[in-house]
């Protein structure tokens, strides 16, 4: 066969397949037709399109309202856990109170006490990131540390040569500067 004897077959076919195709188009959109112009059909889904809806507003409302709970929640008893860290720093004061009392109590026994208790207050502390600065030696850092004088010493100049009140961080964040003697040259 030649390419001009087998384009007239291939057309034939062509228009034998668009012609299928159009009689199950029409079909399709006769049946869908049918469909939507059938008010019944129509109804129910619309109905089953608004109760979607309300579905889908009720469970928005549900979730902005459990969103709103969780956040009140949040900030009630955000610092729940800190709390409950230092109730056995406040018992441990109690008892040092307790102790003192006693008659036969010793300055060196409630002095003690006052350490573990200090200890245990320290170590809460950390535990929720707040660290102490103390820089005895440190080149003074005006990020961290509030330099109440300047004194002439020996060592380097711009260093720290005693802490009158630490300092603390949250993190990496200052709560309180240090404040701080710093040297300068003789």
């Amino acid at each position: 066969m030649t390419e001009q004897s087998k384009q007239p077959h291939d057309e034939n076919m062509t228009q034998d397949v668009n012609q299928d195709m159009s009689k199950e188009e029409q079909a399709d959109q006769s049946v869908t037709a049918d469909e939507t112009l059938d008010p019944r059909v129509l109804a129910e889904k619309l109905a089953e399109r608004d109760q979607e809806i309300l579905r889908l507003h009720a469970e928005m409302e549900n979730l902005r309202k459990r969103v709103e709970r969780d956040i009140e929640n949040a900030r009630k008893f955000a610092l729940e856990r800190f709390v409950d860290s230092l109730l056995p720093v406040i018992d441990s004061l109690e008892m040092g109170i307790q102790a003192s009392e006693n008659e036969h109590a010793s300055l060196e026994k409630i002095r003690e006490g006052s350490e573990m208790t200090l200890n245990l207050f320290m170590q809460t502390m950390e535990k929720f990131g707040v660290h102490p600065v103390h820089p005895v030696g440190e080149r003074f850092n005006p990020d961290h540390h509030q330099a109440i004088s300047v004194q002439p010493h020996e060592g380097p100049a711009d260093h720290v040569i005693s802490v009158m009140q630490k300092g603390y961080l949250l993190r990496d964040r200052l709560v309180r500067p240090a404040l701080v003697v710093v040297s300068k040259n003789q």
